[in-house]
This record gives structure tokens, C-alpha cells and sequence, in this order.
């Protein structure tokens, strides 16, 4: 119990915010560009700051930023809807102890990440939320930290699954052609999901992963430090005043619920007429999330209300992400990514070449946190590299899929919704995280050496 302490307390002295965390890596980003980028000094700053601010305003990038926001908001509203807080509340019912509730919040979000990351990352960190507020107002010890770290635990494995960005892309027609030209004439066409996300070595690191990673989170909570803690419950204001005329409209249960579950309708609509699970992206989540809202909270003025306590959430956001796009802008732009892919994939055998992009993906995923700007950079050099040497193309694609995901659990840039719902802050729970990201290690180097 002592070295728990020590063990949190040594990291909760240790990490910055996740704000200065950005600063920080941006001043990094900016260090090594000026020392790789041949040519004058002058030359190097200016270009650096072009190469900065074309990221940190990159139109779609900010769009991209924009539906992260609207995720969290809307996920936040919907989850603070009385027909789904119970919902909820009967998962965590299962069980009553805080090291088992833990581990049950752990086992769902791993469920959910592995077929879209972004319901993972807003019902993770809900039950992460509601789970506090129970142990709370019950007056029981309980590990918050740890409570949002298992919430958070879904994005170790997302990229693995059915949202994956590189398995998704790859298997489009023509996107392989898209990326390296004419330079692999021998190029399939696209690649199958039965090499990638469906094959037998990323079941089976699924598979021990969701038996692990609960286990795991089960024994921390009994180790870690415990303590009784005042997480507010969130309330939504349903007080109705007499409200005249057209007024009448906000306080309706009819109308809200109509309009909720017409856009449910089109979200359905939309579904059924796409192929696999390719609807599942970030503008079909927002709009099935903001049907569901209106459609659960049925008054507006219940969901404006719940609104209002959610929006707050999503400050982090507003400024963190264009700050990583401009660390993006210069390790892009400045040619550093594709060097140290470069430079991994000369040093490569057929037997190493995998763990060494499973290595260089992690690296590259704390200065470029996205999973499809990271697979645009580094996919032709993985394809070209895997030509190559002859290595299984689905294989080389997944070995840069699990660095990616692996270091979510050290990058706090995806944890910012997470921190947002529940009110914690990254040092509080990336002890955890470094824990889990251990054992992810093991797995993925597990199997991308036996198969």
C-alpha cells in the first residue's frame, strides 16, 4: 500500500496539465526541426512558423476538432437523460464494490472501443462519472483516478477495432494506389478487414486484452490508495415556470421526443443504406447522439440545461487540439516523421521490421495523436518497406495500429473528454494508464512475434 502511494503521489508531483504538456511538446517540435532542417537559421524559424500556423488552422483539421467537441457535448447531454442514467446506473449495479465496479466499467469500454472509439471515450468516462457520484453519496473510499483510467482504457485497443483508421482505409478500393503511386506494381487493390482487424492475431490480442486489462484494473483498485472523495451529482434544472404561448414549446415532452426521434430515424436510415460498419464516423455518432438527447430528455428546456452543465467540458478542447496540429504541421511539414520511419524500416529484417514500426507508431503517436494522420504519413513507408522484405501487408498495418493506440495511455491528448465529464486531472490518472500501457506492451510484442 505504501508503494502505491509513493507510486501515485511521485506522478501527481511529476505531470504538468495536459495544456503545458502541449506548450511543452509544441517548444520540443519546434527544437528538433531547427536542428534537422538543413539550411540557415533564419530560414529554418521562418519556415518553421509557416509550417506551425499552416497546421494550427488546418480547415480540416479543425473540423476534425469541432466533432470532437460536439461528441463530448452531446454524449455528456444524453448521458445526463433520466431513461439512460439509469441505464447505466443497472450496469454498474452489477456490482457494489469499488475494485469490481471498476474493472466492470474497464471491461465495457474496451466492448465499445473496439467497435467505435468515440461512444468508448463518452460512455467510458460517464460511468467513470456516475460510478463516482454513487461511491460518493454512499460515503465509500474509493480511487477516483483510477476510476477514469479504466473509462479511459478503451483507447489502447481502438485502432484494432472496427473504427480503426489504417484497417478502414486500406480496405477501400484504390486508397493502397492512392498513397504510393506506381511504385509497388504488385499492389492488391485493398485489403480485406480478414488481415487486419478480423485476423487471428489481433483476435487473439482482443481476446487476452479483455480478459487482462479488467484483471489488471481489478488488482490496482485493491493496491491503490483509497480515499473518500465529493464528486458532485449533475443535475439538470426541471423546474417549470407558467410559461405562456409559444413559450409553451420548450417545456413540451412531446416536442423535444418528436424531433429526437425523427433525426433517430435518418441516423437508422443512414445505417441501413452503408456498407459494414463504415456509417460509424464522427458526423454519424453527433447526429444519433443529438436525436438521442432530444429524444431522452424530451422537454428542451431539460436538454438547453443540460447543455449548458456540459459545455464546460469541452474547454480543454478548444485549445489543445490546434496546438497538436501544429506539432503535426511541423513534424509533417519538416519531414521528421517519415525520416524516423525511414530510418526504422533500413535497420529492418522481416522478423524485426514489425516490432520496429510497432516502436516508431508509438513514438510518432505522442506528437501526432491522430490515428488516420498518423497512417497518411507513415503508410507508404510501411507498404514499400513490407514489399519489400515480403512481410504479410496486414500484419506491417496493424504492427503501426498498436504503437498507435498503445501510447493513448501516456499521451493525455484523448483523455481530454475523459477529464472534461469527470472533473480529474491527468496526473491523476496516468499512474494507471503507464500500468495498463505495460501490459499492452506484452500483448501486442506477444503477438506480433508468434504469428
Amino acid at each position: 500500500m505504501s508503494f502505491a502511494r509513493k507510486f501515485e503521489k511521485t506522478f501527481r508531483y511529476l505531470l504538468p496539465s495536459p495544456f503545458a504538456i502541449a506548450l511543452l511538446l509544441s517548444l520540443f517540435s519546434f527544437a528538433i526541426y531547427w536542428l534537422y532542417v538543413e539550411g540557415p537559421i533564419q530560414q529554418n524559424i521562418a519556415s518553421s512558423l509557416e509550417d506551425w500556423q499552416a497546421g494550427l488552422w488546418n480547415a480540416p483539421l479543425l473540423v476534425f476538432m469541432v466533432q470532437m467537441m460536439l461528441i463530448l457535448v452531446l454524449g455528456h447531454v444524453l448521458a445526463l437523460a433520466k431513461p439512460v442514467g439509469r441505464f447505466v446506473d443497472w450496469i454498474l449495479n452489477l456490482k457494489k464494490d469499488p475494485s469490481s465496479v471498476t474493472a466492470l466499467i474497464c471491461f465495457f469500454t474496451l466492448i465499445l472501443a473496439y467497435f467505435n472509439w468515440g461512444l468508448a471515450l463518452v460512455f467510458g468516462a460517464v460511468m467513470a462519472r456516475k460510478a463516482g457520484e454513487n461511491f460518493s453519496s454512499r460515503g465509500l473510499s474509493f480511487n477516483y483516478g483510477l476510476l477514469g483510467a479504466a473509462g479511459y482504457s478503451g483507447l489502447m485497443v481502438w485502432h484494432g477495432g472496427f473504427s480503426g483508421s489504417a484497417p478502414i482505409k486500406v480496405a477501400e478500393s484504390g486508397h493502397l494506389r492512392s498513397l504510393v503511386g506506381d511504385t509497388i506494381p504488385e499492389l492488391p487493390e485493398r485489403i480485406a478487414w480478414s488481415e487486419t482487424i478480423l485476423s487471428g492475431m489481433n483476435l487473439s490480442s482482443a481476446f487476452i486484452l479483455l480478459l487482462s486489462l479488467p484483471a489488471l484494473v481489478y488488482l490496482l483498485s485493491k493496491l491503490a490508495p483509497k480515499q473518500k472523495e465529493e464528486v458532485p451529482i449533475a443535475k439538470v434544472n426541471l423546474e417549470i415556470d407558467n410559461y405562456r404561448g409559444a413559450e409553451r414549446i420548450d417545456q413540451s415532452p412531446w416536442f423535444g421526443l418528436s424531433i429526437g426521434c425523427s433525426i433517430l430515424l435518418i441516423s437508422l436510415y443512414t445505417a441501413l443504406n452503408s456498407e459494414g460498419l463504415n456509417f460509424l464516423t464522427p458526423n454519424f455518432i453527433n447526429l444519433a447522439l443529438l436525436g438521442g438527447g432530444l429524444a431522452f430528455h424530451g422537454r428542451l428546456s431539460s436538454f438547453l440545461s443540460a447543455l449548458d452543465n456540459a459545455i464546460q467540458g469541452a474547454s480543454g478542447i478548444l485549445l489543445q487540439f490546434p496546438l497538436y496540429f501544429g506539432i503535426m504541421g511541423l513534424m509533417r511539414e519538416g519531414g521528421l516523421i517519415t525520416a524516423m520511419s525511414d530510418f526504422f524500416s533500413a535497420s529492418s529484417s522481416a522478423f524485426s521490421f514489425p516490432l520496429w514500426t510497432f516502436l516508431s507508431a508509438g513514438i510518432i503517436n505522442i506528437f501526432v495523436p491522430s490515428g488516420g494522420g498518423q497512417w497518411a504519413i507513415q503508410g507508404p513507408v510501411i507498404l514499400e518497406t513490407a514489399n519489400a522484405l515480403g512481410i504479410n501487408y496486414g500484419k506491417a498495418i496493424m504492427a503501426m495500429a498498436y504503437g498507435d493506440q498503445l501510447t493513448n495511455m501516456l499521451q493525455p491528448f484523448w483523455a481530454l473528454p475523459l477529464l472534461g465529464i469527470t472533473g480529474l486531472k491527468a496526473r491523476r490518472i496516468v499512474p494507471y494508464t503507464i500500468i495498463m500501457m505495460l501490459l499492452g506492451t506484452i500483448v501486442f510484442l506477444g503477438v506480433l512475434i508468434l504469428y
